[in-house]
């Protein structure tokens, strides 16, 4: 598959993939009684309203780049002073994205699986099939945002679950790093981009090899 049409499949997969992430947190945090992402106009399945122009480049840049993509969505507005424990209820409005994901992925991961011939390898499969390559950067897409979205860096959920565990005070500290979590992944992955890669091209063979023993 040329780079061309790479993107074209990449792009509506990716829009639709940080949608369903995007729209669990709203749909979640609009459960525990909080109604911000409603009122603005954010718990919806359209993709476009969803869409973070920075994080969408991210995708296409690493995605071209050949070696592992990742990136991000518009953050759906949360206000936890809406909920009864504050802490308790950004750490399920967090959990709620990924695991979406990861949802979406297994699903995916079915149709892949019922597809693999005898041997079958990854390589040797995304040769022949569109529809094949299709369902695995769909697969590919949905747990880079899973695991992205865990590593435990404000303003990720990762960073959401860790602090559902800390302490008031710690809590508030925490979550005053959100206006700079993404500058300090970016300085990450742009600076060590060997390890950041590393760590999460580990991860994502780890639940491959549990998702699709058949191609790892």
């Amino acid at each position: 598959m040329s780079e061309i049409i790479g993107l074209a499949f990449l792009l509506p997969i990716l829009l639709i993939s940080m949608a369903a992430h995007e729209l669990a947190h709203g749909a979640v945090a609009n459960r525990l009684g909080d109604p911000t992402a409603k009122e603005h106009g954010r718990l919806t399945a359209n993709p476009l309203k969803h869409l973070d122009p920075l994080g969408t480049l991210m995708f296409v840049i690493t995605y071209i780049g050949g070696s592992f993509i990742f990136g991000w969505a518009k953050p759906v507005p949360v206000n936890p002073w809406y909920f009864k424990d504050h802490q308790r209820g950004m750490m399920i409005v967090g959990l709620a994205g990924p695991m979406t994901n990861f949802i979406i992925a297994i699903m995916l991961a079915a149709l892949l699986n019922a597809l693999a011939p005898a041997s079958a390898t990854i390589a040797a499969m995304s040769g022949g099939s569109t529809l094949f390559e299709a369902l695995f950067l769909a697969y590919q897409v949905n747990i880079v945002l899973g695991i992205f979205n865990l590593v435990p860096i404000p303003p990720l959920d990762g960073s959401r679950v860790i602090a559902g565990f800390m302490s008031r005070d710690m809590y508030a500290r925490w979550s005053g790093l959100d206006r700079y979590g993404i500058l300090i992944i970016l300085a990450i992955f742009f600076v060590f981009p060997g390890p950041f890669r590393t760590i999460l091209g580990g991860a994502f063979e780890a639940i491959s090899r549990v998702l699709l023993p058949a191609y790892f």
